[in-house]
């Protein structure tokens, strides 16, 4: 398995500090870097600086909402940065959810799959340098007849990308759009991943989506992984209760009671009484209760935290089900996180 590690630029954003977290990683060892855009700094920008201060890791965007720019910007955006990194780009989608597309876009979220499928196809149009003409489920190029104002014509790309194969990742944890995933994407990122709970879950939408996949997309790459705090005391409980706080905001409050995909995903995981108190308690304000009410045995496998011996052995789990890129997050308070690293990449080969 290769290696792969979220930005930690989130509300606030220093250059040189963003300059030499890269770069430390990159010495590391760390195959892939990647950085996730909501409502704070914009991406595809981030991403451009982090390209130009490294020269090997892998550059991902996980996730770029499929709501927020236009199909065609989407397929410029990814060429520019992968041409600008020498080819190190991964374009990474995602459908958000309907509170931050509706509530910050002002977009409708709407047939999220269809959507997901047309800006996919439509990326991969555009890099090929053909004309492109478009008529998907939500997005049609050019507008049809009675729409806009009739002068839309068919347009092809007016430069030379890098590569016309960009990779795509998809972020998906729901059972039609892992289905999805499974067909069109180079590179699947699921998010609160339990290895052991992939067959049963996720496997019947993978091996649906598999069966109709193109060949020349090959094997799909998974990037899934977890907190590493390793050895034990008050760093190794603090890591842990850092996992249990996020999941805890994820299944609690991300989204509405009757449109949570990460609610259901708790619940397709079998924590079904865990994941209606989480919910109940967020919601009523009770934050810390539930934090407290994500289980143990949740945090156990969704962690590589504790003694050495363990966390190598949850890395076994991990490369069986076919994780390509073991996800880290190393604690801000770890006392070498190099070195960390470092043997976490060791373990993980």
């Amino acid at each position: 398995m290769k290696i792969s590690m979220a930005l930690g630029a989130g509300a606030s954003l220093n250059p040189a500090t963003l300059k030499r977290e890269v770069q430390d990683l990159e010495s590391a060892g760390v195959d892939l870097v990647w950085g996730g855009e909501i409502y704070g700094f914009d991406l595809v920008s981030t991403l451009t600086f982090v390209a130009a201060h490294t020269s090997r890791m892998q550059i991902m965007t996980g996730i770029l909402p499929i709501y927020s720019r236009s199909p065609a910007l989407i397929a410029q955006t990814a060429m520019t940065i992968d041409t600008l990194s020498d080819g190190r780009f991964i374009l990474g989608l995602g459908t958000s959810g309907p509170q931050v597309i509706e509530g910050w876009h002002g977009v409708p979220f709407a047939r999220p799959l269809g959507r997901t499928r047309d800006v996919i196809e439509i990326c991969r149009k555009v890099w090929s340098g053909d004309k492109v003409e478009h008529d998907g489920q939500t997005v049609s190029l050019p507008l049809p007849d009675g729409q806009g104002t009739g002068l839309g014509k068919p347009l092809r790309l007016m430069c030379q990308p890098l590569r016309s194969d960009i990779p795509v990742a998809v972020a998906s944890i729901g059972p039609k759009n892992v289905e999805l995933t499974a067909e069109v994407a180079n590179v699947w990122q699921p998010i609160h991943f339990l290895p052991e709970k992939f067959h049963d879950v996720w496997g019947e939408s993978l091996r649906a989506g598999g069966a109709k996949r193109a060949p020349e997309l090959g094997d799909l790459e998974i990037v899934a992984g977890g907190t590493v705090a390793l050895g034990s005391g008050p760093r190794v409980e603090s890591a842990r209760k850092a996992v249990r706080d996020n999941v805890g905001f994820y299944v609690g409050g991300m989204g509405a009671r009757d449109k949570n995909f990460y609610n259901d995903l708790f619940h397709r995981y079998g924590y079904e009484q865990e994941a209606k108190d989480i919910q109940d308690l967020f919601l009523s304000g009770k934050r810390e209760e539930a934090f407290a009410a994500v289980p143990d045995d949740y945090v156990d496998r969704a962690s590589l935290t504790g003694d050495e011996g363990r966390a190598r052995e949850r890395i076994a789990v991990y490369k069986e089900v076919g994780v390509t890129y073991l996800d880290i997050a190393i604690p801000p308070d770890t006392e070498d996180p190099l070195a960390v690293i470092e043997k976490i990449k060791v373990w993980a080969e």
